[in-house]
């Protein structure tokens, strides 16, 4: 059960990146790059994209 449960979180956390990253600026080729790598490596792409990639919020 806790494994359903964490697969349904790491899923929704995948669709939260992805979503960013198509909202976001950037080329079709990086956005295409990112998408690949998260759905390739679910946890360690989304990692990656939120302290790598995403561009800081303008204040």
């Amino acid at each position: 059960m806790s494994f359903t449960i964490l697969s349904a979180l790491v899923f929704a956390l995948d669709l939260v990146a992805i979503v960013s990253l198509l909202l976001g600026g950037g080329s079709v080729g990086h956005k295409v790059f990112w998408i690949f790598l998260i759905l390739i490596l679910p946890i360690l792409g989304m990692i990656l994209y939120f302290l790598i990639d995403r561009s800081p919020v303008d204040a």
